[in-house]
């Protein structure tokens, strides 16, 4: 009975049903990577900026998608404007969406065209799994590459011949953008607030001081600014000061000979018995 069964199947009407399916199937992937590419312009202008957290808040509400799915379609779709291979398999039907889901988690510009490879040779199952192998090569060179630089950072300070103290590093990214940050922001406390003005007739140029020169003030009220607080955590607002110290035999006595360090000739006066506060002016 059943080789009476078998014998009256139409193998050639199964395969144009399969052709067919696989046809629908491509155009569905084509018209997906459309989808792709207006989700991603969508995005892009701001169009969900209009009670809603995110574009995927907004697919969910507007499509029906779950939030997840949702979310992975934006993700997809921001990913494939940096990957052109990957983007003209989807449109074409070569790639699925599930296959170009899972290569969009690793793929870079570099690594694209054997991703692509990888893509047409296995199943979307096969796929996964070789994404998930790659993803954790990744996380151990990342891991490898994070400690070298660590061990790379170095700074040199030291004086050159001309007196002037030359500083020359490499930092960390993470310490690095702490450093940029915070340059910028002294830098932005001493020039764009209050203008600084050039009092000192001792001064070559009126012209404002170049990005270099402003980094290297910045620099140094840092370094001020660190000491001052290393020194004398609880002390005000001052940077740093000079106390002059006064013998008191010379206060006290005002018939004193003038100060023979003195230009002017004049004597301390009596009542400056204390000792007196010399403040660095402010920037």
């Amino acid at each position: 009975m059943d080789t009476l069964t078998t014998d009256r199947v139409d193998y050639p009407a199964l395969d144009r049903l399969g052709d067919e399916v696989a046809e629908l199937s491509a155009h569905l992937e084509a018209a997906t990577a459309r989808l792709l590419d207006l989700i991603r312009e969508f995005d892009a202008r701001g169009g969900w900026n209009n009670g809603f957290t995110s574009c995927a808040a907004w697919l969910s509400w507007r499509v029906g998608l779950d939030l997840g799915a949702a979310r992975e379609r934006v993700r997809v779709a921001r990913a494939l404007e940096h990957l052109p291979r990957l983007a003209h398999a989807l449109a074409c039907g070569e790639l699925s969406y599930a296959k170009v889901r899972a290569l969009t988690r690793v793929a870079t510009p570099e690594t694209e065209e054997r991703l692509l490879a990888v893509g047409r040779a296995g199943t979307a199952c096969h796929v996964e799994r070789i994404v998930r192998g790659w993803r954790r090569v990744d996380r151990i060179a990342e891991a490898s590459e994070t400690a070298r630089r660590y061990q790379s950072r170095a700074l040199r300070v030291y004086q050159d011949e001309d007196g002037m103290v030359v500083v020359r590093g490499r930092l960390t990214p993470e310490v690095g953008a702490v450093l940029m940050k915070a340059l910028a922001a002294a830098r932005e406390k001493l020039y764009d607030q209050t203008p600084r003005t050039f009092e000192n007739p001792g001064d070559v140029s009126t012209e404002p001081p170049s990005l270099e020169q402003q980094q290297a003030d910045a620099l140094a009220l840092i370094s001020e600014t660190a000491l001052h607080h290393a020194l004398d955590p609880g002390a005000p607002g001052e940077r740093y000061q000079v106390v002059v110290h006064v013998d008191a035999p010379v206060l006290a006595d005002a018939d004193a000979p003038a100060n023979p360090c003195s230009r002017t000739g004049r004597t301390f006066p009596r009542k400056r018995r204390s000792a007196s506060r010399v403040t660095r002016p402010a920037w």
